[in-house]
């Protein structure tokens, strides 16, 4: 019969643990992934601005070494990621692929021009730099138009911010969550262990000798909880890194470490501390008390 009980309590235990380190484990990753959310929303949002095209039409009067000119200088600019030259030829190509015919056998030539288009670095991608830039491209004789979407520039900017704004708000939120939530479950696995608490009290054990062993078997189920965190992220990172790569979100290993340190070290810190509040509370109960 004793036999049987302790099985029983051995079993109670053993799933109290295992609930804790689950929870542990879940909301530390949650965490992590808006961690990394955090990390990877600016070099997200450059990737999306960069992708503005400002395209430079050229008249068919311009002389070849004025284009390779004006190419050179655009692509040595500070604000100039990338250009590339497209002949009138390529475009055609291009329309006809892309409507599976060619609009030239209805118009008898090919009316596009020569175009260079300009991919600008993120912080230039702002309705005054593209006004800037477009004005002293049209200054030049030989260029026809600058043409670039602005409205949606216009659009990418304040969603930016706006989307900035609530990450934040939320990442606050979801952090206090993530602590009441950790420390409601070492509290449940403490609260199984009140009398044991009480007995020790009782035979003169002082408060910090008590204390002790709670504190360093929660710190060991939050490094269990945090470490199997540790490895979900690391596999969403993974897979996020081989599906976006032009995002390049393992492009600084310093940054990522750091996150998954301060997710363990969190783990660690938070089950701690509440151990520590939770057992302090059983222990300034007296032994009438703990049957409420």
């Amino acid at each position: 019969m004793s036999s049987s009980f302790e099985k029983h309590q051995k079993r109670r235990l053993i799933s109290s643990y295992f609930s804790v380190v689950l929870s542990i484990a879940l909301v530390l990753f949650l965490l992590g992934l808006l961690g990394m959310l955090i990390l990877n929303a600016k070099k997200v949002s450059d990737h999306f601005k960069e992708q503005v095209v400002v395209t430079i039409y050229l008249k068919d009067t311009a002389k070849e070494v004025e284009t390779k000119q004006l190419e050179k200088s655009l692509a040595m600019a500070d604000y100039v990621k990338s250009t590339e030259y497209v002949s009138k030829e390529q475009a055609a190509e291009f329309m006809k692929a892309e409507n599976g015919e060619d609009f030239m056998d209805f118009v008898g030539y090919n009316p596009l021009q020569n175009s260079i288009d300009v991919h600008l670095k993120a912080d230039f991608v702002t309705s005054e730099h593209l006004e800037k830039i477009s004005a002293e491209a049209t200054n030049k004789n030989f260029v026809d138009e600058v043409t670039y979407d602005n409205d949606l520039v216009n659009l990418m900017n304040d969603n930016v911010k706006k989307i900035s704004f609530w990450v934040l708000v939320i990442s606050g939120i979801f952090t206090l969550i993530a602590v009441l939530l950790i420390n409601s479950s070492i509290r449940l696995a403490v609260y199984s262990k009140r009398f044991t608490i009480k007995t020790m009290q009782m035979v003169g054990a002082t408060k910090r000798f008590i204390r002790r062993p709670f504190v360093w078997k929660s710190v060991r189920l939050g490094m269990i909880g945090a470490f199997l965190a540790l490895i979900g992220m690391a596999i969403v990172l993974y897979y996020l890194d081989k599906t976006f790569a032009e995002l390049e979100l393992l492009s600084n290993p310093i940054l990522v470490a750091a996150l998954f340190v301060f997710v363990f070290a969190l783990g660690i810190i938070i089950t701690w501390i509440s151990t520590h509040f939770a057992t302090q509370r059983f222990l300034n109960l007296r032994t009438d008390e703990l049957y409420y």
